[in-house]
């Protein structure tokens, strides 16, 4: 051992040398002892004032970042590795200071071929590669399935991760970075911020297309999963900050520098008294806890995704499904899904078609095209081939224009939240529902889709689409309208469609972002005659649905209030007739109309003063059409 001491420079045994001799001298001359301890102790003094002057002289000086050695275990997935590999590369930190230790066997897909031809790209960008590629092995004997995890398939990466732990700490890497091969890193400082975190163990907090994500809030005393009230406040980042927690994996950094990281493993029977299961990250998880070193998940950034594991029983194609999942949940919050030039060769996109509908529309504003570009993206992920309607932009309408559409805003409608009239956004919202409408009726399309800009698709949406269609059809449920996405109001008040896993008879709706739309209901909508007297499109889509007045019937029947509503067709108002006064336009509607005409405004008004007066007195919850006939076809 050195040391720099009073200008010189020696050795410990100098040091014990002159202790020795210092109370050698005590023995025989104490005034002398005195004197030789206070010259030591003004060299003792300038050494520290000059170590100190050094220390502040080096504040000055730029140190290198940490260096990390990163642990990717990959078996088959050559759909995740494109996106998984092009964010990695997109990370911050200084390329030469990291070392990839990659291994890869087992596959049956060409996952070995993606990550050669990226190694051959990047690889000489990275400080140093140490690669295994298993091109040969294709299993292990006591796995049933791909997913399924066997005790020799939990043994070899157990035995895989060690080794990658101790090769780190063999050639002094101050860090290990375990990433697996399904996590997408769209902050690109992720890495660089965990360093930083000064944690022994840390991982960033990943989100799912759901309530998975890489990180346990609790765990049985047989180490096994538990939900606990801390999970959800960490996962929708409601408490945010480096959260002390049982379990993390699928990207967990681990700072060698520690003395504490000296006690961590994946080996069990390095652990003593582990009981519990033969599983990687559970084992490493037990023994740090039985170590006293926490193990710390990160949701102070949203640092990216995760994919959902397999079960046993699923297959590849089944893990592609849930890669589109997470990937839409990605555009959700950013605008584009980085890929490498060298890795688009590896992707494929699904054949783009309507979801077995005749039509699908987007609404989107000229002055957004972020939001029309990010519609596009996620198009062309869920294989959706859509028309895309430029939205009457609220901005550009005046008087003039609203004469020219024939819009007066129902002048007594106040915005059930706030309390105020429609806005021009309202209103240009509305026209742009009211074109498609007049679109589907003009091209005779049974069943169209349409959606707003700023929808946010569920997992398997293309799944679920075509299901619910299936379904009604098998069912032979006649519809008008199915809510994509909604705000329900009166949720407790809504019944399930006898037969149908996914579909309720809607109740009172305050808004929607999409929507499945049939002819009927198209023609509804239109008959109407809404311009005339307008509101916002959200509240007026709940006329196609009955179930408003049955609703508000069993909410106030107890008070002894009745609630019925009417349904008119055509009406012969002054605006009626302005309408519909060209024989040719009147003459398509009238031939679906049994009683050969249109409703007479006092034909209305008596069913109206009917349902008000005491003869009606048991009348309550009905929807009383008037329309000759109209919803009997």
């Amino acid at each position: 051992m050195r040391d720099f001491f009073g200008g010189a420079v020696f050795s410990r045994r100098d040091l014990y040398f002159r202790i020795w001799h210092i109370f050698s001298i005590f023995r025989y001359k104490t005034s002398l002892f005195r004197a030789y301890v206070m010259t030591i102790f003004r060299e003792c003094l300038l050494a520290y004032f000059v170590v100190g002057l050094a220390s502040l002289a080096a504040c000055d000086v730029i140190s290198k970042e940490p260096t990390v050695l990163i642990a990717i275990l990959v078996r088959n997935k050559a759909h995740t590795l494109p996106y998984f590999l092009s964010l990695l590369q997109r990370q911050d930190y200084p390329k030469q200071r990291i070392c990839l230790w990659v291994r890869s066997d087992n596959n049956v897909d060409n996952s070995i071929e993606i990550l050669t031809k990226w190694i051959n790209s990047e690889g000489e960008l990275y400080h140093s590669l140490n690669v295994h590629l298993n091109a040969t092995s294709t299993g292990f004997e006591d796995e049933k399935t791909i997913a399924d995890w066997s005790p020799s398939r939990f043994a070899h990466i157990i035995d895989l991760r060690e080794r990658a732990l101790n090769h780190a700490r063999q050639v002094w890497a101050d860090f290990i970075w375990m990433l697996d091969a399904d996590v997408f890193l769209t902050n690109s400082s992720t890495l660089r911020d965990l360093v930083l975190k000064g944690k022994t163990v840390v991982a960033p907090l990943l989100k799912s297309d759901g309530m998975y994500s890489n990180f346990w809030a609790g765990m049985t005393a047989e180490h096994y999963y538990v939900r606990t009230d801390r999970y959800e406040p960490i996962l929708y980042r409601e408490e945010t900050g480096c959260h002390d927690v049982p379990m993390i994996h699928s990207a967990v950094l681990i700072d060698l520098r520690r003395r504490d990281s000296d006690r961590l493993t994946y080996k069990a029977e390095k652990l003593i008294g582990y009981d519990g299961p033969v599983d990687d990250i559970i084992t490493f998880a037990v023994g740090a806890n039985k170590s006293d070193v926490s193990l710390f998940v990160c949701n102070d950034e949203i640092y990216g995704f995760v994919m959902v594991p397999l079960e046993s029983d699923e297959s590849i194609a089944e893990d592609t499904l849930r890669l589109t999942n997470t990937k839409v949940e990605m555009l959700a919050h950013s605008d584009y899904l980085p890929l490498s030039e060298d890795l688009k060769q590896f992707v494929t996109y699904p054949e783009m078609d309507t979801l077995s509908l005749d039509h699908i529309y987007m609404i989107n504003l000229l002055r957004r095209p972020e939001r029309r570009g990010r519609m596009q993206r996620l198009f062309k992920e869920l294989g959706i081939r859509a028309e895309i309607i430029d939205a009457v932009d609220g901005r550009t309408l005046n008087e003039s224009i609203l004469k020219e559409w024939g819009v007066k805003p129902m002048p007594e409608y106040a915005d059930p939240y706030h309390k105020r009239p429609m806005t021009m956004g309202e209103i240009g919202c509305f026209l742009s529902h009211y074109v498609i409408w007049q679109k589907v009726l003009e091209h005779g399309y049974k069943d169209v889709m349409v959606l707003e800009d700023d929808v946010r698709f569920e997992p398997f949406f293309r799944q679920k689409v075509r299901y619910v269609l299936t379904e009604l059809s098998d069912l032979g449920v006649e519809w008008d309208l199915i809510y994509l996405g909604r705000k329900r109001l009166m949720e407790s008040e809504e019944s399930r469609i006898q037969g149908s896993k996914f579909l309720v008879r809607a109740a009172y709706s305050y808004w929607t972002l999409g929507y499945v739309l049939s002819e009927s209901g198209a023609r509804k909508l239109l008959s109407a005659m809404p311009l005339g007297k307008l509101v916002p499109v959200d509240e007026y889509l709940p006329i196609l649905s009955d179930t408003h007045p049955k609703t508000m019937a069993l909410e106030l029947g107890p008070h002894n209030i009745r609630v019925n509503t009417v349904n008119p067709t055509v009406v012969m108002t002054e605006m009626g007739k302005l309408g519909w006064s060209d024989p040719q336009k009147a003459r398509d509607m009238l031939s679906k109309i049994p009683l050969g005409r249109f409703s007479e405004v006092d034909e209305v008004v008596d069913a109206i003063v009917y349902l008000l007066s005491d003869r009606s007195s048991m009348i309550n919850g009905v929807c009383l059409p008037i329309d000759g006939g109209f919803l009997a076809l």
